[in-house]
């Protein structure tokens, strides 16, 4: 795997959001050298008549999202039957594909009628911020719900007591305070890197390796720290969730009868299904080919894990669980006899 995309794909789980402002304009000149503070998101590029089109697509995947989303919230908080662990991180999930798909998709529309858009340097962090520390939160939230899996699965006589409303709550909290104060140290380092001349990010929002590649000078001392210390915040999730599914799937194996085997694994089989098309489509963006050789293929996989997956997600708990089938079912017959009744 290149550097860069080693790089790129570990630092687009974290970071976080110097305080410092910038001057409007394209370029701010000095005596000495011209610094940019202005990017151009180039999109997709011309899509030869097909604009509205699709954009009209794009537009109706975010609007399924934040439906899909909303009523898994809803659904979850509504119905005390799913008033459980598996469902109170499921819920938690959803509200995180809500912002997550959200920090990105708005501009990413933007592209698409204009073919490209203008982002303050300043803005562009924040963009890069939001998405990278939200991307970690899912990590360490997608570990919680594979360790829930592990307890129920593997010691379910311990499950009640060792995964209660608090330490529930303490995973979740642990998981947004990770996400939103990752890379402290690291993102500064990038705020103040020199960037001269070009102002064109040959993407569709603020990502790590082509906001560096635009820099100029040594970028070394933001690469390594970025390198070192992502490894440890996206890492450390994947592995113990690898690790989860790894008791998860050897206890199964050992139950004698099938059906008890089915049983088991279609409480997991949801969660499984959303960690192997994140963490898919992540790796063929990030540890593919690189963005010399295709550049689009690349922003296709990366419109498939921003887009994709936070509209994916409700839509695979939904046809694969019958508990929340049945929580919806029951929610739309209560609101379709309040309409009738009034």
């Amino acid at each position: 795997m290149p550097q860069n995309d080693t790089i790129g794909f570990l630092f687009c789980f974290s970071s976080s959001f110097p305080s410092f402002m910038f001057s409007g304009g394209n370029i701010l000149r000095s005596p000495n050298q011209t610094m940019v503070t202005e990017f151009i998101l180039l999109g997709f590029g011309n899509l030869h008549g097909l604009t509205i089109f699709t954009f009209m697509i794009f537009l109706t995947i975010y609007i399924i999202t934040i439906v899909g989303n909303l009523m898994i919230i809803v659904t979850v908080w509504m119905d005390h039957s799913l008033h459980n662990p598996m469902y109170f991180f499921l819920g938690n999930l959803s509200f995180l594909e809500l912002w997550y798909t959200t920090s990105v998709v708005p501009k990413m529309l933007k592209t698409f009628l204009n073919g490209h858009e203008t982002i303050s340097f300043s803005a562009c962090l924040l963009q890069f911020y939001v998405f990278g520390s939200l991307a970690v939160v899912e990590c360490f939230l997608l570990a919680a719900m594979s360790y829930d899996r592990y307890m129920a699965i593997c010691h379910p006589l311990h499950y009640t007591r060792s995964m209660n409303f608090k330490v529930c709550l303490l995973f979740v909290i642990g998981s947004w305070v990770s996400g939103f104060l990752s890379l402290v140290v690291t993102m500064p380092m990038v705020s103040m890197l020199p960037f001269c001349d070009s102002n064109e990010i040959d993407h569709f929002f603020c990502d790590l390796a082509p906001i560096v590649k635009l820099a100029c000078g040594d970028t070394q001392k933001v690469r390594i720290p970025a390198f070192i210390i992502a490894s440890l915040v996206s890492f450390s999730p994947f592995l113990l969730t690898v690790l989860s599914y790894y008791k998860i799937i050897s206890t199964i194996l050992k139950i004698s009868s099938t059906k008890g085997k089915q049983k088991a694994f279609s409480t997991c089989f949801s969660h499984l299904t959303v960690v192997t098309v994140f963490y898919g489509t992540l790796m063929v963006v990030y540890a593919g080919p690189t963005s010399t050789q295709w550049p689009n293929l690349r922003k296709v996989f990366s419109v498939l894990y921003i887009v994709g997956t936070p509209m994916v997600n409700p839509i695979i708990y939904s046809l694969r669980n019958k508990e929340v089938q049945n929580a919806l079912r029951k929610l739309l017959n209560r609101n379709a006899i309040l309409v009738h009744s009034k």
